[in-house]
């Protein structure tokens, strides 16, 4: 690992932020930069094998571990707090709780929150597992999704893990309820399936709006600094983020000047699948993640 290390930290590209600290053993989420094509695998065993990184600043020290799904080509995202070792998980999948907790356990970390970006159609949310498996966790998704969940948030709400927070930014148009969320020193974002690598969200269901979601991103997300990371909910080309500068340039969908009503012709001529597993997905989400409840 160290030797594979090593060899990554040369060919990575790190965003110019002054407070990410990044060695040869956690240089890991910048390695393959979003224009590498790897497979699924090939990069879930990256992510697997390769150590966490903290990310330093002039407040308390914060972990992020980003992990994927390769069913549903998901990423999920455990942050901490590196001093107190509160911790949240974002977009959990419900077969990978296991493996989530697994990481949980390793790090010596306390879980306080699952959270949802939205009521996803591809993967049946794990927090209703995790509430089951970690006493006192409380899940957290939009007020405007409808779901369920132990708190509801809206825009300009703030999930707090011991002295580190995100903030949450109402980005619909994917689905009505979708979040982004904001690092509290805007080093990165998690903008679910609202803005992908090099793409975005479907916006034909669940509330879906093309109008909507072109607002959304050019005035939550685009308006972020340049190097501000993108972590989305999903990528099926084996990139791992991006940065709000690239994806405002060259975004083929959002980006690269395109007007509104450009993007709406874009997304009302992509005749997608019905997605497979939206009919048992949407209405378990929708009870955070546990169908019978």
């Amino acid at each position: 690992v160290n030797e594979r290390a090593k060899k990554t930290e040369k060919r990575a590209t790190v965003p110019s932020r002054g407070n990410l600290s990044v060695s040869p053993m956690n240089c890991y989420a910048y390695a393959y930069s979003r224009f590498t094509k790897i497979s699924a695998r090939r990069i879930n065993h990256l992510i697997h094998s390769t150590p966490y990184i903290i990310m330093e600043g002039a407040c308390a020290d914060l972990g992020m571990k980003q992990l994927f799904d390769e069913d549903s080509s998901t990423f999920t995202y455990l942050l901490w707090d590196a001093e107190t070792k509160d911790a949240v998980l974002v977009d959990p999948v419900d077969i990978q709780v296991d493996r989530d907790l697994k990481e949980v356990d390793a790090l010596g970390l306390k879980l306080l929150y699952g959270v949802n970006t939205h009521a996803h159609a591809d993967h049946i949310t794990g927090t209703g597992l995790l509430k089951q498996r970690v006493p006192g966790l409380k899940s957290i998704i939009s007020k405007a999704s409808g779901a369920l969940a132990d708190e509801t948030i809206s825009e300009g709400d703030k999930v707090t893990f011991g002295s580190r927070y995100f903030e949450a930014r109402a980005t619909p148009g994917h689905t009505a309820g979708c979040m982004s969320y904001v690092m509290d020193d805007k080093t990165f974002v998690m903008t679910g399936d609202a803005l992908l690598i090099q793409g975005c969200g479907r916006t034909d269901f669940q509330g879906g709006s093309a109008e909507t979601l072109y607002d959304s991103v050019h005035s939550k997300l685009f308006s972020l600094p340049d190097d501000c990371i993108v972590y989305p909910a999903h990528d099926y080309k084996g990139r791992t983020s991006s940065v709000i500068k690239d994806e405002r340039e060259t975004n083929p969908r959002l980006g690269a000047g395109k007007t509104k009503q450009e993007f709406v012709e874009i997304m009302g001529n992509l005749n997608l699948s019905y997605p497979k597993h939206i009919d048992r997905a949407v209405p378990a989400n929708m009870k955070c993640g546990v169908p019978d409840a």
